[in-house]
């Protein structure tokens, strides 16, 4: 009697409704719990026109915002309530793609709890959604061979301490005695080793790309470009500081990433076959990791940066690398810079490309259409990754 009066009460408080028939009027409690907009509504949803309505159950806010990586400018949405407290917002119609959102409830950002497909970086989350159609077809999970998104860690000599990398294996790594080349791609500020992985598809660009036989079978390494913070004492001019911050990227790619992959996959390790690319900060780093070290990687990528407002200081700093055009153009094949006619870069990448021109340092300028985000990075990934190994 005493074991049921203490089920009882356990079941009383929420902590449990039933165990084996012992609590029947907790039971018949819960079975008579009717059903409230947080259990029912949802968000996003996407509609046949391809307009996307987002709601959030919030009946005590005063205000709520969503916003996502389909505005290149402006602010956020203001969403509606209700009677029952249920704020909501159609946008579009939208081109098909994956997006990113996050609401903001009063001033606090704050996740879709209807939706548990998240983007994770280093200080924040944001909800992700798919639109379906023919244009986002080259990022989509089709009835192809799939490669494996591999988690792995490894020692940093630079940091001392264990760091994280994914890594893509194309399908049929393990069953394979190949050997494959490399491509090593950096994420943006903000991210981490995950962002490629999830909000920017790069496994399922190239199974795509590999079961069209548009793109050679290769390994993708996408390390974590956001290292902690130095400590450093004085001043130093801006690009100086910049430059000093990349460099411990650089010593972190080339001395603890590149010789980990080379050691436990099978892959080339030789320049021909190492490529590099990178996203806004790793265009960045992607770009003084080719300037201090042209000899390592034939196939460069740098999307959505360039190099700044002073683009004398930047050819000051980098004269070793620009005065031998000869050299880089005999190793790099191919060195592409792309940026979107409203990205805040455009004018950056724009004088690289020109600098680069200058001193004879082949290169190729692409423009699309857009902003600083995803939606680009993925077009520049899937447009990239075929010309690369060739």
């Amino acid at each position: 009697m005493a074991r049921q009066k203490v089920l009882c009460l356990a079941a009383s408080v929420g902590l449990m409704f039933t165990m084996f028939g012992a609590c029947p009027e907790a039971a018949a409690q819960a079975q008579r719990r009717q059903p409230t907009a947080r259990d029912t509504l949802t968000s996003p949803e996407v509609l046949s026109d391809q307009r996307v309505t987002f709601r959030i159950n919030a009946p005590k806010a005063s205000e709520v915002t969503v916003r996502g990586d389909w505005m290149d400018a402006g602010g956020p949405v203001k969403l509606q309530k209700d009677e029952k407290g249920v704020w909501s917002v159609t946008v579009g119609p939208l081109k098909p793609d994956y997006y990113s959102y996050s609401f903001n409830v009063d001033s606090v950002k704050t996740l879709d709890p209807r939706n548990a497909m998240v983007k994770q970086g280093i200080n924040s989350l944001d909800n992700l959604f798919f639109l379906p159609g023919p244009e986002a077809e080259f990022e989509a999970l089709r009835n192809v061979p799939h490669g494996e998104i591999r988690e792995v860690w490894y020692s940093s000599s630079t940091l001392g301490m264990q760091r994280r990398m994914h890594i893509y294996t194309p399908p049929g790594y393990d069953s394979s005695k190949d050997r494959y080349p490399v491509f090593y791609l950096l994420h943006g500020g903000g991210d981490e080793d995950s962002g490629w992985s999830t909000v920017g598809r790069a496994g399922f660009i190239l199974d795509n790309l590999l079961a069209e036989h548009k793109a050679k079978p290769m390994l993708i390494v996408m390390p974590n470009g956001s290292l902690p913070r130095p400590t450093t004492s004085g001043t130093a001019a801006a690009g100086g500081a910049a430059a000093a911050a990349q460099d411990r990227f650089t010593h972190e790619l080339l001395d603890d990433i590149v010789p980990f992959v080379e050691k436990n996959f099978r892959v080339l390790a030789t320049a021909e076959n190492r490529a590099l690319a990178g996203l806004s900060m790793g265009g960045g780093q992607t770009l003084r990791v080719v300037t201090t070290h042209p000899d390592q990687f034939a196939y460069v990528g740098v999307w959505s940066a360039g190099i700044g407002q002073n683009a004398a200081d930047f050819e000051k700093r980098n004269a070793t690398f620009l005065d031998q055009a000869d050299k880089v153009n005999r190793i790099v094949k191919l060195f592409s810079i792309s940026v979107g006619d409203k990205d805040f870069t455009f004018n950056g990448s724009k004088s690289l490309s020109e600098l680069l021109t200058k001193r004879g340092i082949k290169n190729e300028l692409h423009v699309s259409g857009g902003g600083h985000t995803w939606i680009n990075w993925r077009h520049y990934l899937n447009d990239f990754a075929p010309l690369l190994f060739r």
